[in-house]
């Protein structure tokens, strides 16, 4: 009798909980395309339940098929499956919407005159930062100077990161706060770069800027939320369901837990525990994470630092810089380091990343991930090389004999194009940016930004990764077209190859039934626009487990 009653009340549960349960939801009228069975599979009507796909095909069809389902009015949208970055920064992201940003600066005296306006604005600041000079397309011939950045502000330091993210300018204050004098010697993996006389000139590459960021305020938790927020709206409104923060620290993962118990997390986040020093040992305590927040988080990987960028001339190469004799860029680790760190992210469980540009930081990563298959396996994590930017001919094989992953960011090219070859030469540029070579061999290339080095639109790297020209059309042929992706390999390397690269194929990456319904409308059909066009492609919806998250022109 008990039984029987128990199971009375638990179907009038069920049927209670069914009863209170949304229909289906039916988009139609769209252009819609997907990846299915490695071709470009097209469909007018998506209709998805409780955050997945039920089914995708013809949207007449779809409404006989589930005639209970709430229609959406596409209006002759495109859909896409929502666009992913394996690669990118996201609290940087966030923090520089509150930075001096020197983009697209022509010359010095620009960058000047916004670096005084933005002094000028916040009196209140104790220390001034900022982001994106370029020295090269400055047209300089070498790097700024403290005396230039002090002619601009003079009276509280400042620090201004490069384009790439591997080197700093300061201006006198900045450099008398770190200490910073013609007795400083070079740290470990970093330069000062100096006059003919041995003084600081106000330039620090790659490790160097740890002298001026150690004392540099802190950011707080609050700076952190603020940052987190704004970045996710940004991503949102790029088409970005997903992305792969690249060096993740114990501050930065206690906030993405936070947002995704929260329901905040709008764009999923696959983290990567930045190096493997005190914050790997602490985050590592519980084993890699997977699936947080209804797959909105993960931390399962490690990012290693292996070298510095080739416009700083930081990048690690085998022999010298073509268009400066003196050096050969500096690597980050020994070689003894190296495999040291690959075996113990490998042992604990953890998928390896590698920021490496030069040819001869990809030899070192190659060489330490093959020791560390022998000596502690490994194999299946799907570990990745970051950039792989420069590689030598010889090893580019290498990438498929051990099942490494290409994470590579069409868009570094198109901003290399105006100085990769002075830096490299002819014949070291034949393995460089060469994304055909490694989709040929069989080898998958993760698609990807470096935001906010480059910009976070998904767009902007997919149309550089199918013309190799910039936006406007320069080279008329291409920068090396022999190595353009089709737009087929493009697609797949922002959608599901990057949901491959975070061990995430199996429900990301495509619109196929049982995947969540991450979706984005756009405003042009990709797959018939004139290749040259593809960069001016624009979101009006996007859509992360079948809720909107953003509306062009909703305030968010």
């Amino acid at each position: 009798m008990k039984h029987a009653i128990r199971k009375s009340l638990l179907a009038l549960a069920a049927g209670t909980a069914l009863s209170a349960h949304a229909a289906p939801t039916l988009i139609e009228s769209v252009q819609g395309y997907t990846l299915k069975n490695d071709q470009v599979a097209s469909f007018t009507g998506l209709v998805f339940d409780q955050g997945k796909v039920l089914a995708t095909g013809d949207a007449a069809a779809l409404r006989a098929q589930y005639p209970e389902a709430r229609r959406i009015d596409g209006q002759g949208k495109t859909l896409l499956p929502g666009l992913i970055d394996a690669h990118g920064h996201v609290f940087r992201l966030g923090f520089k919407t509150t930075e001096i940003s020197l983009s697209g600066t022509r010359d010095l005296a620009q960058a000047q005159g916004m670096i005084r306006a933005y002094g000028d604005k916040n009196p209140q600041r104790k220390w001034l930062l900022g982001y994106g000079w370029n020295q090269v397309n400055w047209k300089l011939g070498r790097f700024p100077t403290a005396a230039e950045l002090d002619a601009a502000v003079s009276d509280r330091p400042v620090r201004l990161v490069r384009v790439d993210g591997h080197a700093a300018w300061l201006n006198t204050k900045a450099m008398q706060a770190a200490g910073i004098t013609r007795d400083t010697k070079d740290p470990a993996g970093g330069r000062i770069e100096r006059d003919a006389n041995g003084n600081p000139t106000g330039v620090l590459v790659d490790k160097a800027m740890a002298l001026v960021n150690n004392v540099i305020p802190p950011y707080s938790d609050d700076d952190r939320r603020a940052a987190l927020a704004a970045a996710l709206a940004h991503m949102n409104a790029l088409g970005l369901t997903g992305a792969g923060d690249a060096g993740v620290t114990a501050q930065e993962d206690r906030i993405y837990r936070e947002f995704a118990d929260q329901g905040k997390l709008t764009t999923r986040i696959y983290g990567m525990i930045r190096d493997t020093g005190d914050d790997f040992k602490a985050l590592s305590a519980k084993g890699p994470l997977s699936g947080y927040g209804n797959d909105r988080y993960y931390l399962r990987a490690v990012k290693l630092y292996g070298d510095g960028a080739l416009g700083s001339r930081g990048a690690a190469l085998m022999a010298p810089y073509s268009d400066d004799h003196v050096h050969s860029g500096l690597l980050f680790m020994s070689d003894a380091a190296m495999q040291a760190s690959v075996k113990m992210a490998i042992k604990a469980g953890y998928q390896v990343n590698v920021h490496a540009i030069g040819d001869a930081t990809n030899h070192q990563v190659l060489d330490a991930i093959e020791v560390a298959y022998k000596e502690v396996g490994g194999r299946e994590l799907r570990n990745r090389i970051e950039h792989a930017q420069v590689v030598a001919l010889p090893d580019i094989p290498r990438f498929k004999q051990l099942d490494l992953i290409a994470s590579m960011q069409p868009t570094h090219a198109t901003s290399d194009m105006n100085m990769a070859e002075d830096r490299i030469g002819k014949e070291r540029i034949k393995g460089a940016y060469a994304w055909q070579t490694m989709l040929k061999q069989g080898t998958v290339i993760a698609g990807g930004s470096d935001f906010p080095v480059e910009s976070a639109n998904p767009f902007y790297g997919l149309h550089a990764a199918v013309t190799r020209t910039d936006h406007e059309g320069r080279p008329i042929k291409g920068w090396h077209p022999e190595e353009a992706m089709t737009l087929t390999q493009a697609f797949r390397a922002f959608t599901l190859d990057a949901a491959y690269a975070e061990h995430q194929e199996k429900t990301l990456g495509s619109l196929e039934p049982g995947k969540w319904a991450d979706f984005i409308l756009v405003d042009q059909d990709l797959f018939k626009v004139a290749p040259a066009e593809i960069w001016k492609t624009r979101v009006t919806q996007t859509w992360v487990a079948g809720e909107r998250v953003y509306a062009q022109g909703e305030k968010q």
